[in-house]
């Protein structure tokens, strides 16, 4: 990803609505914006944790810097690292895990995709709550703010179409056996 245009354009002309995940911008100004996307998730927690901390099986490989899904990694423990292996050696480290509640709730600290490249930092809060019996509701909220060369509050719209993507690429993994959801 070049410049920042283009990584918007990508991500606007690949994001596919995600059928069960329900997201809005909840706040957006030129410091910083609040995303946040819900779904429930026909699976008890413990499935839904298990599956969200190997993003190799759901993330979208057209929201990567090496365009593999299979490329990412988790370790989910307090500063552990939300990573992708590039070719030739390289790496990108997405975010760095700050807590992790196996089951319950997943925290990283850091600027996904476009927004790596400035002076952004965001905290993504992903938490798991038992909605019914083999049920799980995930929020999924993504606070950014900082100082760059882009009025921040204009990157809300299309961070959030992708952060509702992924969510419900994680559901329909556990729901169907593939993230794919009938792309």
């Amino acid at each position: 990803m070049k410049t920042l245009a283009t990584a918007l354009a990508l991500m606007a002309a690949s994001t596919l609505p995600a059928a069960t995940a329900q997201a809005e911008v909840l706040q957006a100004s030129e410091r910083g914006f609040v995303t946040q996307a819900e779904v429930t998730i026909q699976a008890g927690p413990d499935a839904v944790w298990g599956a969200l901390v190997q993003p190799a099986r759901w993330w979208n490989p057209q929201h990567s810097w090496s365009l593999d899904g299979a490329n990412f990694r988790m370790d989910p423990r307090a500063g552990g690292c939300f990573c992708e292996t590039m070719p030739g050696g390289g790496s990108v480290e997405h975010m760095r895990v700050i807590q992790a509640v196996p089951g319950r709730m997943l925290r990283m600290s850091g600027a996904l995709g476009p927004l790596q490249p400035e002076a952004y930092h965001g905290t993504l809060s992903i938490v798991l709550e038992e909605a019914r019996e083999g049920e799980t509701l995930v929020t999924w909220t993504y606070v950014v703010g900082g100082y760059g060369r882009y009025p921040l509050g204009q990157l809300a719209g299309p961070v959030d179409s992708v952060q509702s993507e992924q969510l419900g690429r994680l559901a329909s993994l556990l729901e169907t056996g593939s993230p794919d959801m009938g792309e």
